[in-house]
């Protein structure tokens, strides 16, 4: 949004708490309230990308026949409200996303949380050692051995689809993790920039973000699950 960007440059602001600020200003000068309700309206029209909405069931269960415990999350810049309402709001294991504090009426009064493409990769560090709460800054910036950590980056796989997924990419990728571009499918606009991660060293891999049953995507994230399973058992029977 060219107002909101022209805006966060003039007062030296974030570009996601300027316009979660911009759209609480806007709603009380036309007397129309921001509601969590509303958001959470909202998020249930909310369309999805092909086969998203069995995704979840499919690969936890091919990872159960693996013995692998996967875990799903969200970071995004998004309303936190607005996505757990979405028709797979409750397959993750957390949602890290901007939020709004609300009042006794469930109405919102000011910006909470704002979480850009910078401050992303902070939630996973927190992935990584287990500190899901927002409010935690104990544990997220103690010394864990990377053995201790409950989430290991080599187990990570990132999915990502905008300019501000790739700090978390390049994070993941770096540590040892799986990052995968997606882009819209058949457009070749998209499918070129999603190419230029690959060869900017950003994400592993690309595909179409169609997440439909024996797709690429679905073929990418099955053989990383077998790849997750296999050097478990190996590390099992060094050890033995």
């Amino acid at each position: 949004m060219a107002a909101n960007k022209a805006r966060a440059e003039k007062h030296e602001a974030d570009e996601v708490l300027s316009y979660m600020t911009f759209m609480l200003e806007r709603a009380s000068a036309e007397d129309v309230p921001v509601r969590r309700q509303d958001f959470a309206r909202h998020g249930k029209t909310v369309p999805l990308f092909r086969g998203a909405a069995d995704w979840f069931d499919r690969v936890n269960a091919r990872s159960r026949e693996r013995h692998v415990k996967l875990q799903h999350y969200i970071i995004s810049s998004g309303i936190k409200e607005m996505i757990e309402a979405t028709k797979i709001g409750k397959k993750f294991t957390k949602v890290f996303a901007s939020s709004f504090a609300y009042d006794a009426n469930g109405a919102a009064k000011w910006p909470a949380l704002a979480i850009n493409y910078t401050t992303k990769t902070q939630y996973l560090f927190r992935i990584n050692k287990g500190s899901l709460s927002v409010h935690d800054h104990g544990l997220i910036n103690d010394f864990v051995p990377h053995e201790d950590r409950p989430m290991p980056f080599s187990n990570i796989v990132f999915i990502g689809d905008g300019d501000t997924d790739i700090p978390c990419m390049r994070l993941v990728r770096d540590q040892g993790g799986h990052s995968i571009a997606v882009y819209q499918p058949h457009s070749s606009k998209k499918k070129e920039r999603a190419e230029k991660l690959i060869t900017d060293k950003r994400a592993d891999v690309i595909a179409p973000a169609d997440y439909s049953d024996g797709g690429r995507l679905d073929e990418i994230v099955s053989a990383i699950i077998n790849k997750v399973a296999a050097n478990s058992q190996v590390r099992m029977m060094v050890r033995e």
